[in-house]
């Protein structure tokens, strides 16, 4: 089997495990997650915060996003446009959404839209994830396109990218492309991995 098609095998099985967890499941690891980002200064504290409209599984932010507001934090949910060029705009709970090509709701009537270097911190959805920060994604190339003028500086700089993920999700290693760009960190129900303290060898380093 190619690498190719080595991902495509693993990112069904991720996403069937993903789509296998129950309500209670569900609810205890949006809690969990919480608990992770709160460990996070930048969660608590940066002015735009991206986040996503949880689809196929994945780990839902209905625990993080209500606090941003209380705190005058903005949220934001990317919009695909042409050019399958993602941007972001914000969105408040109660706002309405429309389905995208990909029946992923985006906010119907954007008040604006925001380019990826704009943003603070970016909450990134995805089906497998390493220690190191690499990403296993759906496939669709959005968030490595939008982002790749990361990979010309130093990180951690602005914005942020934290991975959002199922412990279950961790692989013991993704092997990278050029293209990729990597997370900084990874909050799942269970942990906050900081990726640029880890080391090669995959293990964290204090």
């Amino acid at each position: 089997m190619d690498a190719t098609a080595q991902r495509r095998e693993l990112r069904r099985q991720l996403a069937g495990q993903r789509r296998a967890l129950t309500p209670p499941q569900r609810i205890a690891a949006a809690q969990g997650l919480r608990r992770s980002l709160e460990q996070l200064p930048e969660y608590l504290t940066d002015t735009r915060v991206a986040g996503y409209w949880a689809c196929d599984g994945e780990l839902p932010l209905n625990l993080v996003i209500p606090p941003l507001a209380t705190r005058g934090q903005q949220f934001l949910l990317p919009v695909v446009g042409p050019g399958q060029r993602l941007r972001f705009a914000p969105w408040q709970a109660g706002e309405d959404v429309r389905p995208n090509r990909h029946g992923i709701p985006e906010p119907a009537d954007p008040r604006e839209l925001l380019e990826p270097f704009q943003l603070d911190l970016v909450l990134v959805p995805l089906l497998g994830f390493d220690r190191r920060g690499h990403r296993l994604g759906t496939g669709g190339g959005y968030y490595d396109r939008a982002f790749a003028f990361l990979n010309e500086q130093a990180r951690p700089t602005e914005p942020l990218l934290v991975g959002v993920a199922y412990a279950f999700q961790e692989l013991p290693q993704i092997d990278d492309e050029p293209w990729d760009v990597p997370l900084d960190y990874i909050a799942t129900d269970r942990e906050l991995i900081d990726c640029h303290a880890t080391g090669e060898d995959g293990e964290a380093h204090a």
